[in-house]
């Protein structure tokens, strides 16, 4: 749970987390996982959320996995959570036409779907960058847990728009311009050093 410091209080922006919706990581997160992250939430509901972590570059390539793709140029993977770390997900705007079976998130925005069908799309020399984007395992939260999570300052929430390029994410950069998009109340945490809670 994050310190709390009342240099680096904030003012709360009351919006609740949804489906689509971006999740910002305090500053005071420390897991390795989370630290400076943001999350995109692609299933809300009273059950429980589910989301991928959209800024965590890892040094393995999709490249290194399927053998047809291995003169493509480079298909970074991110890390999406600590759940289900082996299974690779990807994120899409190519839609349920290009790719059956894709789940939509919102409109415009989908995860998964028929994977041959996206190893044609790439195969074919269509774009990728900003396009399609590679995540291994997932975040999820039970029941009430991310309200809680939300509450104590954990995470602040904020609905997708087009200044946030999810599928380009990258990267603690990514980190600050979703700190600045939650408005001025949370402006402290951007001014509070990446490497303090190692002090």
């Amino acid at each position: 749970m994050p310190f709390d410091n009342e240099l680096f209080k904030v003012t709360r922006n009351n919006v609740s987390p949804m489906q689509g919706g971006l999740l910002v990581a305090d500053p005071f997160l420390t897991e390795p996982c989370f630290h400076r992250s943001v999350v995109l939430l692609a299933d809300h509901r009273e059950g429980g959320s589910m989301g991928f972590v959209l800024n965590k570059r890892t040094n393995l390539k999709v490249n290194d996995f399927f053998e047809e793709f291995a003169d493509l140029p480079s298909l970074p993977i991110y890390l999406g959570g600590p759940v289900s770390i082996n299974r690779l997900f990807f994120l899409h705007n190519l839609g349920e036409v290009l790719i059956p079976d894709a789940e939509e998130i919102v409109p415009g925005l989908y995860f998964d779907g028929d994977f041959d069908a996206l190893k044609r799309y790439i195969l074919s020399g269509y774009p990728v960058q900003g396009r399609i984007k590679f995540v291994m395992g997932y975040s999820g939260w039970d029941k009430g847990q991310l309200e809680r999570e939300i509450s104590q300052y954990a995470w602040a929430a904020t609905p997708v728009s087009p200044e946030h390029e999810v599928l380009n994410a990258d990267g603690e950069s990514y980190w600050k311009k979703a700190v600045k998009l939650l408005g001025q109340g949370y402006e402290a945490w951007s001014k509070f050093p990446a490497e303090a809670y190692m002090n």
